[in-house]
């Protein structure tokens, strides 16, 4: 039996209360995505006025005689919703320890509008070719099997009442499902500390290309090291851990307030 020191219990508190603060301010930036999507996307589909989406520049959501596809990019966007309220409530631990049943049901929820999203943007993007650049239908591409792989990890390891294994996949999951929104963070965070410094004017510059695929294994890559500190031993890497999570949730809570202001707010 391992006895807790007064320093490692010290350590794990701060690396907890560090995952905590990111988690807030996650929840706040993913808080003013989701009002986004509610008040730029959701009245004007419902109302069927999908011309107002293209008011938006850069990807054409709306196009004139194409009702099948339209209707497609109404409903990703429409589940888009749902995932984002879906993943801020699943990693709720209150809902996990008070409400399991609402919790089982919500992830379930939350897998299926994670499948869906990612089968309806890889037919987006190679049956509408609705894209930038080939290097952004890639970073959309490998995203989408990204998210099934990890939605069927999450999956099996409940089935088979492996909780521990069944944690790690599905924040896995909940990373690489909000991509879109860490893709936003990027380039506001980016554009803001280099003046945007290899961002091309069709999206198609160096640090473009980059985040196609980064706004998926960067914050992939932080959750794995995360991981693997809250399940060592190493007190030293948990203060550090602690350290590199409260600089992230400071980045968050910056790149989701200039998001707000620069590609959200003046929308709606």
């Amino acid at each position: 039996m391992t006895i807790m020191t007064a320093k490692s219990k010290s350590a794990q508190m701060a690396l907890h209360r560090a995952a905590a603060g990111w988690y807030l301010m996650a929840a706040l930036g993913q808080m003013a995505f989701l009002l986004f999507i509610l008040l730029f996307y959701y009245p004007s589909a419902l109302s069927g006025n999908f011309a107002a989406w293209d008011t938006k520049p850069n990807i054409d959501g709306f196009i004139p005689g194409d009702t099948f596809g339209n209707i497609m990019f109404a409903l990703h966007v429409l589940a888009a919703a749902v995932l984002t309220a879906g993943g801020l409530l699943q990693l709720l631990p209150a809902l996990r320890a008070d409400w399991p049943m609402v919790h089982r049901w919500n992830g379930r929820l939350f897998m299926v509008t994670a499948l869906a999203l990612a089968l309806g943007g890889l037919w987006l993007v190679w049956g509408r070719g609705t894209y930038l650049n080939l290097a952004g239908a890639f970073g959309i591409s490998f995203n989408a099997l990204l998210i099934i792989s990890f939605a069927f990890m999450a999956w099996r390891t409940a089935m088979k009442k492996r909780f521990v294994a069944h944690r790690r996949w599905a924040l896995r999951l909940f990373i690489v499902a909000n991509a879109v929104w860490f893709m936003r963070l990027g380039y506001m965070i980016w554009g803001i500390g280099t003046g945007g410094v290899g961002i091309g004017k069709a999206m198609d510059g160096p640090f473009d290309l980059f985040l196609a695929f980064g706004n998926s294994l960067v914050p992939l890559a932080i959750m794995e090291v995360y991981l693997r500190v809250q399940a060592g031993t190493s007190d030293r890497a948990r203060i550090l851990m602690a350290v590199g999570l409260i600089a992230c949730a400071l980045l968050t809570i910056g790149g989701s307030g200039a998001a707000w202001f620069v590609m959200w707010g003046p929308y709606i």
